[in-house]
This record gives C-alpha cells, sequence and structure tokens, in this order.
C-alpha cells in the first residue's frame, strides 16, 4: 500500500503510540468489582485529527488543512470548515498559497482547486496535472505557480499544467520494497532562484534553469529519503530526512538513518546529541521572523535553534483546560503568525506554543 507524507506520518505516529502502550505487564485493579467504573472525560473536538498545512493570508486569516473535514478558515472571530459540498476537490488539504491577484490555491489527494473569492475552480489530470494525489504548491518569484504531486511536478502556464521531467541520479539504488520514487515531497526555491526537489528515494536535486546537481547518500545525507529542505539566512542549506526503512515489510527491520542534516556548501553536518533528530523522521522545518530554525519531531516535541543552540518544546501538562490532554506528537506542519502566535499542526491536533511549552487548541478554543 502506498501513502502521502501525511499518511505515512500518521502510520508512523501509530506504530510508535502501539509500542509505547503495548511494553509491561497489563495494570490491575485495586477496586472491589462492586466500585463503580470511573468515566473517562470527552476528549475536546479536534481541528483536524490530522492538521497537515497551517497558512496566513494577506487580511490575517489563518487556514488549517485536515486530512478528512477539508480546510478550517479562521478570522479572529469564527471557526469555519469549507469541504466538497463548498466546491472544493476533495477534504484532504495539504498545502495552500495565495497568488498576485489574490486567488487561494488548495492542493488536495483529489486534485487542485483555486478559490477567487466566489467560486472554486478545480483542476486534475484532465489539465496536465502529473497525478491526482497532490502532495504540495510552490509560488516563485515570478508568480508563477508549481504543483508537486505523487507522479511527477508541473507548473501553470494560465491555462493548463506543464511537466518538468526530474532526472534520476546514477549512484543511487532503490531498496526492493520502494514503491514510491516518483513522489515529489518537498520543492524549495532558494535565494539566487533555484529550484530545489526532494523525492523519496532519489534524494535532492537543486535546478539551475539549464542542469542538474543532485545530493544523495553518497554526498553525506544520512537518507535518500527527503522530505523538507530549507534555506536559512546564513547561506546554509537544511535538509529533513526520513528513515527509508521505515517502508519494510519486516517490522523488525524498520531502523536505519535518518534525521537532520545543514549543509554549509563544503559539508554536511548531523545531530546526533538530540533527540529526535538523528536515525529519526524529520518531516518539517520552519524560519520564523526573528531567524529562529523551528524542528519537527516524531514523539521530541519540537526543537527551536537559535544559530548556536537547540531548545526543545513540549507539551504543557497544565494547559489542557477544555478537556483531557492531546497528544503532541507528528508534527507536519509549523508557523509563526502576524500576531507572533507559533502554531503546529500535527496528527493529533492543532498545537500552539505557549510559554516554555505547547498547548492543544481544540475546536472550543476558537468559540470562546
Amino acid at each position: 500500500m502506498n501513502f502521502d507524507s501525511c499518511g505515512r506520518l500518521a502510520l508512523l505516529v501509530c506504530l510508535f503510540i502501539s509500542t509505547l502502550f503495548s511494553c509491561g505487564p497489563a495494570a490491575v485493579s485495586t477496586e472491589s468489582d462492586d466500585a463503580p467504573a470511573p468515566v473517562a472525560a470527552a476528549a475536546p473536538e479536534q481541528v483536524g485529527k490530522y492538521v497537515v498545512e497551517i497558512f496566513e493570508d494577506r487580511q490575517g486569516t489563518l487556514w488549517f488543512g485536515t486530512l478528512s473535514k477539508g480546510v478550517a478558515r479562521y478570522d479572529g472571530d469564527t471557526l469555519v470548515y469549507w469541504t466538497k459540498a463548498d466546491g472544493l476537490a476533495d477534504n484532504a488539504v495539504v498545502s495552500i498559497v495565495e497568488d498576485r491577484e489574490g486567488d487561494l490555491w488548495f492542493a488536495t489527494h483529489e486534485g487542485l482547486s483555486r478559490y477567487d473569492g466566489e467560486s472554486f475552480t478545480n483542476y486534475g489530470e484532465a489539465d496536465g496535472l502529473p497525478h491526482f494525489r497532490l502532495s504540495g504548491l510552490l509560488l516563485d518569484r515570478e508568480g508563477i505557480l508549481w504543483v508537486r504531486t505523487w507522479g511527477g511536478v508541473a507548473f501553470f502556464d494560465g491555462e493548463t499544467f506543464v511537466p518538468l521531467e526530474l532526472p534520476i541520479p546514477d549512484n543511487v539504488e532503490l531498496l526492493d520494497y520502494q514503491t514510491t520514487m516518483d513522489w515529489v515531497t518537498v520543492m524549495k526555491e532558494d535565494p539566487a532562484g533555484n529550484l530545489w526537489f526532494g523525492r523519496d528515494g532519489y534524494g535532492a536535486a537543486r535546478y539551475d534553469g539549464q542542469s542538474w546537481t543532485h545530493f544523495t547518500e553518497a554526498d553525506g545525507l544520512p537518507s535518500n529519503n527527503v522530505q523538507e529542505i530549507h534555506h536559512d539566512r546564513a547561506g546554509n542549506v537544511w535538509f529533513g530526512t526520513r528513515v527509508a526503512e521505515r517502508d519494510h515489510p519486516d517490522p523488525e527491520q524498520r531502523k536505519g538513518e535518518g534525521g537532520l542534516i545543514r549543509y554549509d556548501g563544503k559539508s554536511m553536518q548531523g545531530f546526533p546529541d538530540h533527540p529526535g533528530l538523528h536515525h529519526a523522521d524529520t518531516y518539517s522545518l520552519y524560519e520564523d521572523r526573528a531567524g529562529d530554525l523551528w524542528v519537527s519531531t516524531i514523539g521530541e516535541g519540537v526543537y527551536r535553534y537559535d544559530g548556536t543552540d537547540f531548545t526543545n518544546y513540549r507539551q504543557c501538562k497544565d494547559l489542557n483546560p477544555l478537556g483531557p490532554e492531546v497528544a503532541f506528537m507528528g508534527i507536519q506542519s509549523m508557523l509563526e503568525d502576524s500576531r507572533g502566535n507559533h502554531w503546529f499542526g500535527c496528527s493529533g491536533g492543532l498545537f500552539r506554543l505557549r510559554g516554555d511549552g505547547v498547548e492543544n487548541v481544540p475546536v472550543g478554543f476558537f468559540l470562546r
């Protein structure tokens, strides 16, 4: 079975949780059989079981893309969901951008939707998309819209989508169970205007408009499954990679190299001293307005890197006034909004930074 980045991360988090709670002896009750069973508090309704995209438009409106509830729109007063019933191509919304005309574009698992302020226009494979399942969007410095999918990448010429062929590096040998090599996991534009691509099994590639440069395990990456690329203000390139062996059919073999890498143009550096950043999966990287880099983990919270030190943030145990604790795991999207709030979309729901910790933000938060 194939999974997209969101599906893969959801599966990994489920495996982590099941392992965490399946170890050790079963609990034995010390209460009598006649004692009333405790009533568990109901979990608060989440913005989405998986919040995979967070976006702020020019008006300051926040958008939260989910895997099953469509996209949630919060304008500061009300939280409203847009779904297929409103014209979206699908209820799994994985990426959002706003173009120069103010139109919003939503990448979904069943094509692309454009919203012009009044109605939706949907695009699919008949319009030139390489694959119906989209994994992300990019607006480059020229205002051109790029779409990455499970079958390649294409740009919009105003009427149709034109594919760009991505070459295969010579020094890569896929594992025999790898089947998602055409999945374009990330696409970024660097300050010089070069385009960077990450693929599941083929490492990363830089395109200057004429030639390609590949970055693979042979160049120092811990894994050829590149999930995220970020160019910081100091000129470093950061790669978030995934353990390729996670896809192994034998659960006992799902261990290997992966994690966070910094490339300064000469050498690549890992961070083995920080749990969750080594022999692990890094799906999201985000640079805030202060220039600090935020790094996601699975099961180890989120790290902030200020250029010198890493600071780890975890869930605040006493910041759940609207219900029981919801696990802060599997961070898939991050954003600092125009008001200075730091938001995290996770496998489990929506969270935000509060002081030295992170709190869950359920639907009830927006109704107060």
